[in-house]
């Protein structure tokens, strides 16, 4: 009597990788990242062209972009393209896009970076305009822009997409129902999208908990340090620390994995 065994084989996937660190390489790719001229986005942006690719620079703000694509091209010597834009705007993602293609005729890596956190003391102080404009910055916005990018990388064969998200739509507190509910949003819009462009376009969520960027002027760092004890690194982050995760989803070096979170929070209990 002999037995079968039912074998899948996995689909053969090209790779140029010669060792560890090329799986990191974005060499020949063009990245896009909103909200790309501060913070989190411009470590990102800076990272991906040191990585290799060129890179399309965005937010509201269009001469902090052009700072960032002039240091890109003097420190690296990729390619940039600064585009200013509203991205809770639905009409003027378009633009961004055609522009983009126009220039580098093709994005690989999209980040969905843009977002905002409006302070308020209390729930009632939030007006339907703020709460509109939180809304349509960090979840409106990546999804008319996934739309539109995300066809043409299912359609040219491959292609890498990051939404950024925060800890706080997994741990919501009062201060920020609006955003911790569009975060949250954005979460299950990654899980989506990663249905609807597989297999050809991956799809994460980069999840980052509290980072020392420049919002973090207006924080108590007193009562922000006493909180961050809790954390199993017992600190907050500083902005470079989100390169490792985000060059990791963006590359090849993630090839088997989408629809997924990864956090880089400093370990919330």
């Amino acid at each position: 009597m002999t037995s079968e065994r039912n074998e899948t084989t996995a689909p053969e996937t090209e790779t140029t990788a010669t060792s560890p660190f090329d799986l990191f390489s974005l060499s020949g790719k063009t990245a896009l990242v909103t909200g790309g001229s501060r913070g989190l986005g411009r470590q990102m942006s800076l990272a991906f062209a040191r990585a290799g690719a060129d890179v399309v620079v965005t937010s509201r703000k269009l001469d902090a972009c052009e700072e960032v694509v002039a240091e890109i091209e003097e420190t690296t010597g990729r390619s940039g393209l600064a585009v200013g834009c509203h991205l809770g705007r639905w009409d003027e993602i378009a633009g961004l896009v055609e522009a983009a293609y126009a220039r580098f005729g093709r994005i690989d890596v999209l980040v969905n970076n843009a977002g905002m956190s409006p302070l308020y003391e209390k729930v009632t102080d939030v007006t339907e305009k703020m709460y509109d404009s939180v809304l349509n910055l960090n979840l409106k916005g990546p999804f008319r822009l996934t739309q539109l990018v995300g066809t043409r990388m299912k359609e040219r064969g491959s292609g890498s997409i990051i939404n950024v998200s925060s800890t706080g739509s997994l741990r919501p507190m009062g201060s920020i129902i609006p955003y911790a509910a569009a975060k949250n949003g954005l979460n299950a819009m990654t899980e989506g999208f990663a249905d609807l462009l597989g297999p050809e376009v991956r799809v994460n969520t980069l999840m980052p908990g509290q980072y020392l960027t420049d919002v973090a002027a207006s924080w108590d760092m007193e009562h922000t340090n006493k909180m961050s004890e809790r954390l199993h690194l017992k600190r907050v982050g500083n902005p470079p620390e989100i390169v490792g995760a985000a060059l990791f989803l963006a590359s090849d070096a993630s090839s088997y994995t989408s629809g997924t979170i990864l956090r880089s929070d400093g370990g919330i209990p």
